[in-house]
């Protein structure tokens, strides 16, 4: 329920006049005047970086949503649609990104039609997270896509689900495209089956013949990280194999990491036959590595890698991979985003991957 001009909302219940949230109450817990709350909201005058994370901080905190024009009032939500990705500059994120735009567009806006996109990059980091879908919430989005692993912390995954179900109860269709679902929230969730898909990536290795296999995991706070290693992992148990600890290291998800760590990986264990990767960019990192360590691949060492990113065909020896359908997930999340697709049974669907073999992995050489 609004109150003056610049009253915000609160569940938006009748009953709950007195917990209304002004523009004076987010000053007041920003210590900071009312003028300067506006600045910032507003946007129309420059502000202190650290003023501005400051009073949105408190915007998140007291859930004030600013008042919008009178047209913005008149409807339930917005012709604005957020698309969040960890690193656009990652092939992984920008093929969903740009596979989600393309649907999003189209009768249903009130612009001419069309509906206008907004990428959120978000640099892996969990308070960005949370601060772009403050915004979006403000300006009452009609659709939120989020892209990409969850983080495991218990308080940020408590905090996301509140947000997400907040921006649910107020109208906006929120899809998770890639990430593990969110009971309770409303949102709809387009998983991928990294466990299987992992497994699988194994399971071809050791059919080869390999049985000390070097693994280089992303970061440990990521729910792909775990969900592709625990996949991993089962494929070594399934064939008797035990795991030796120094094995696997974590890294980034980039090249560079991949680099790093299979030179680690070599110096832990030089007669390791085979490198899998978190993904095929850290796997092209594992193939300049093992090349500029004098050794060779397949013959030496196999690598495998994950996603199945457009250069991994390309790769010399093109890369062994599980090939996600990233465009075709993206897309579908996008249409249901837009409401022109129904969503999946329960809200809840397992996207699968497909092994790719190709020249990267063989049979290993003999000791």
């Amino acid at each position: 329920m609004y109150e003056g001009d610049e009253g915000g909302r609160r569940d938006a219940r009748p009953e709950d006049d007195e917990m209304t949230v002004t523009l004076a109450d987010v000053a007041a817990r920003a210590q900071v005047s009312p003028a300067t709350v506006s600045r910032v909201l507003n946007g129309n005058y420059p502000v202190a970086a650290s003023t501005r994370e400051r009073v949105l901080k408190a915007v998140d905190e007291l859930d004030y949503v600013l008042n919008g024009p009178a047209s913005a009032l008149a409807a339930a939500t917005s012709d604005l649609v957020g698309i969040l990705v960890n690193d656009i500059a990652d092939p992984f994120f920008g093929i969903m990104a740009s596979a989600i735009q393309a649907e999003i567009g189209g009768p249903g806006g009130r612009a001419g039609g069309e509906r206008l996109a907004v990428v959120c990059n978000t640099g892996g980091s969990p308070e960005r997270e949370l601060t772009y879908l403050t915004l979006l919430q403000r300006q009452r989005a009609a659709a939120v896509v989020l892209t990409g692993g969850a983080i495991e912390d218990a308080a940020h995954q408590a905090a996301m689900d509140t947000k997400v179900r907040k921006l649910t109860d107020a109208g906006t269709r929120v899809v998770l495209c890639g990430r593990p679902p969110a009971p309770e929230t409303g949102a709809i969730a387009l998983t991928f089956d990294n466990r299987g898909g992992g497994q699988a990536l194994t399971e071809h290795l050791i059919g080869l013949g390999h049985w000390r296999l070097g693994y280089i995991a992303g970061p440990e706070e990521r729910t792909t990280t775990r969900h592709r290693l625990e996949g991993h992992r089962a494929a070594l148990a399934a064939h008797g194999i035990e795991e030796d600890p120094r094995w696997t290291v974590h890294g980034r998800y980039d090249r560079r990491s991949g680099y790093e760590a299979t030179l680690e990986l070599l110096r832990r264990d030089p007669s390791l036959t085979a490198v899998v990767a978190a993904n095929d960019s850290v796997a092209l990192g594992a193939c300049a590595a093992l090349r500029d360590s004098g050794l060779r691949i397949p013959e030496d060492v196999s690598v495998a890698g994950f996603d199945d990113l457009p250069f991994s065909i390309d790769a010399v020896p093109s890369l062994t991979t599980v090939r996600l359908p990233l465009a075709e997930a993206g897309a579908r999340a996008g249409r249901i985003a837009m409401g022109r697709e129904e969503a999946p049974p329960g809200g809840i669907a397992s996207v699968r991957g497909e092994l790719m073999v190709r020249g990267s992995s063989g049979v290993p050489r003999v000791s």
